[in-house]
C-alpha cells in the first residue's frame, strides 16, 4: 500500500511584519512518487537535502501536486518539469484572475503554472493510483485540494491549508479566507472527519482524540538564526492572530471566473 514520508514540515509563523510562509511539503510512495506542495523559493535548498535523504531525485517524481495556488505553496515547481502538475480545474481558472484583493494569488501564478511541460487538471473523486485520491476542499481558496491515502496504518488527509494546523482542526475555524467562510468550516470537518491521521499545511502531523484534543506524531524543531530576542523590540507572542477573511470576498463566485 502506499505511505506518506514528511519531506519538510510546515510551520505557522506570522509576525506583525509578514509571514514567513513555511508550507507541508509530503512525498506519496506508492506505485508513483507524487510530490505534495513544494513550497516557495526560501525553501529550494531545504527541499532538495530533504529529497536526496530520502533517495530521490527530481526526476524521479511522476506527479507535483498542487493543493492550492498560494506563493507559499506554489513555488518550487519548476524542479519537477519531468512530473504531471496536479490542479484543481477552480484553482487554475481562478490564478488566471485572481480577485484584486488575493494577495496570496499573485497574478504571475499563472505564469509559473504555464511553465510546466504538463499540467492536469483534476476534480473530486479522481485517483492518483490505486488508495491515493483527491478530495475538494474550498473555503481557503475556491480550488483547495487535499488527498486521501489509504495506507497500512489507516487513511491519511494531506490537507493543504483547508486545515492549516490542529488548533485549526480544534476550532473549525480557517486563519485566513480567501473564498467562502462556510465552505471552509465545512472542508475543515470533512477532512478530520475522513482521516486516522491529518497532515496539516503549517504545522506537524496529528490525530484527532476522542475528547476533541490533538496529538502530535512529530517533535517541533525550529531554529532561528541572527535574533536575539533579549535586543529591545523583539518579541514572541504565541496567541494566534485573529481569522482574516479578505475584503470584498461576497464577489467571489465560480461565475466569476469560470
Amino acid at each position: 500500500m502506499p505511505r506518506v514520508d514528511v519531506l519538510l514540515h510546515g510551520q505557522s509563523l506570522r509576525t506583525d511584519q509578514g509571514s514567513l510562509g513555511f508550507c507541508s511539503t509530503l512525498l506519496i510512495r506508492g506505485e508513483k512518487l507524487t510530490i505534495v506542495d513544494t513550497g516557495h523559493v526560501g525553501r529550494r535548498q531545504p527541499l532538495l537535502a530533504a529529497l536526496e535523504r530520502q533517495g530521490v531525485k527530481p526526476a524521479d517524481v511522476d506527479f507535483a501536486l498542487m493543493t492550492h495556488a498560494h506563493w507559499d505553496h506554489a513555488q518550487n515547481y519548476d524542479l519537477f518539469d519531468g512530473a504531471t502538475m496536479l490542479i484543481h480545474d477552480w484553482e487554475l481558472k481562478y490564478a488566471r484572475n485572481p480577485h484584486p484583493n488575493d494577495w496570496a494569488t499573485p497574478r504571475w501564478t499563472s505564469a509559473m503554472i504555464d511553465f510546466m511541460s504538463s499540467v492536469q487538471t483534476v476534480e473530486e473523486g479522481f485517483e492518483i493510483e490505486p488508495g491515493v485520491r483527491i478530495i475538494h476542499t474550498p473555503g481557503h481558496s475556491p480550488g483547495s485540494m487535499g488527498v486521501l491515502v489509504d495506507t497500512d496504518e489507516g487513511t491519511m488527509a494531506i490537507a493543504g491549508d483547508a486545515v492549516h494546523s490542529a488548533r485549526v482542526a480544534v476550532s473549525k475555524k480557517a486563519p485566513l479566507v480567501f473564498w467562502s467562510e462556510a465552505d471552509a468550516r465545512r472542508s475543515i470537518e470533512r477532512l478530520i472527519g475522513s482521516a486516522e491521521i491529518i497532515y496539516p499545511g503549517h504545522d506537524r502531523p496529528f490525530r484527532m482524540l476522542k475528547d476533541g484534543r490533538t496529538e502530535y506524531l512529530a517533535p517541533g524543531q525550529l531554529t532561528l538564526f541572527g535574533l536575539d530576542l533579549e535586543e529591545p523590540g523583539y518579541a514572541v507572542d504565541p496567541s494566534m492572530p485573529a481569522p482574516w477573511v479578505m475584503p470584498g470576498i461576497e464577489e467571489q463566485t465560480v461565475e466569476r471566473f469560470g
